[in-house]
């Protein structure tokens, strides 16, 4: 099978599903170039994040998670801003046009993509080490994206869903952990078929003042709007969200999985005391569980205390894709 022939059978929908409302494509796939017609009085924001086997997943995850992961950790970039999903395109790389590989790569893909209303209209293949890159176009109204350097002083800190499973899965493939078949599974589903709460984000349009989506770590992204806002925050450590099997674990593995694990996908976002109301209005309308885990600082530097308010003496690094993992 040749790549014209592979992007046609896996990759080229014919007919293509229904528009969505606002749908911004004009011409998708089959030409040197997509026609994309952005909304009036919108804003594009544009992500790419690329997935590289052995580096940003294991070789024995299914196909159909590993397409609907693919695409999922960029649609978690657009969620982060709060823009709505237009457009994405695919570049992949692959050893060999393996079919049954493809058939259900391309079954996750088109699931995730066909529930957030985004379409593919582009991208390109070639034979090499498995290599997955996608970037995603979105829009938000003009003025309205979320932006990590949006954070003021004061702000209550907040993040969505739980945290640590992905990483309490990593740490069973290296066998440094014993979890039974049920929590693994589990914690396995969260690192191979993140959820990006990208109705969260366009809920928290006008709410939020901040927010960001933990990819590398809640210590490590945290650090990044301290950075880009000038501020500092105090977290509440034992306050970070976890699920029933990581809550299993010893709280120094709890805390490592929460703070410093990655891979989760879920924001992390700052709002105003006075939007506590609507913040919840946010997390209600959008199905997605939020817990407010601190607070902002004009202080700068990051405080993680204990539930005595003592501060920890450890100091968690976000996942570095040039150094050693945490």
């Amino acid at each position: 099978m040749g790549e014209f022939d592979l992007i046609k059978r896996f990759f080229t929908r014919d007919p293509q599903p229904p528009a969505q409302p606002g749908a911004t494509v004009a011409l998708g796939i089959g030409d040197d170039c997509a026609v994309l017609s952005p909304t009036p009085g919108a804003q594009w924001l544009v992500s790419t994040d690329m997935l590289v086997e052995g580096r940003h997943f294991l070789s024995t995850v299914a196909p159909d998670r590993l397409g609907h992961k693919a695409l999922a950790v960029n649609l978690s970039d657009l969620a982060a801003c709060g823009a709505t999903p237009r457009a994405f395109t695919l570049a992949l790389a692959l050893p060999r046009a393996d079919e049954v590989f493809l058939e259900g790569f391309a079954r996750g893909l088109f699931a995730l993509a066909d529930a957030h209303g985004i379409a593919l209209v582009g991208g390109d293949t070639t034979a090499g080490p498995l290599n997955i890159c996608i970037t995603v176009m979105g829009e938000a109204p003009a003025g309205t994206a979320l932006l990590r350097s949006g954070a003021q002083a004061g702000d209550d800190l907040y993040v969505s869903g739980t945290l640590g499973d992905a990483r309490l899965a990593l740490e069973a493939f290296r066998g440094t952990v014993q979890l039974s078949g049920e929590d693994f599974a589990l914690a396995r589903r969260a690192m191979e078929q993140p959820q990006p709460r990208v109705a969260l984000g366009q809920a928290l349009r006008g709410v939020a003042r901040s927010a960001i989506d933990v990819s590398d770590g809640f210590a490590g992204d945290l650090g990044h709007v301290l950075k880009r806002s000038n501020l500092g925050a105090t977290v509440q450590a034992d306050a970070l969200p976890r699920g029933p099997a990581l809550l299993k674990q010893p709280l120094a593995l709890q805390r490592l999985c929460t703070l410093a694990g990655g891979d989760d996908y879920e924001l992390i976002f700052s709002a105003p005391a006075s939007a506590r109301a609507a913040v919840q209005a946010a997390s209600t309308a959008s199905g997605t569980r939020v817990t407010r885990v601190g607070q902002l600082d004009a202080e700068l530097g990051l405080r993680l205390i204990d539930a005595q308010g003592q501060v920890l003496p450890e100091q968690p690094a976000g996942f570095d894709h040039f150094k050693a993992s945490a």
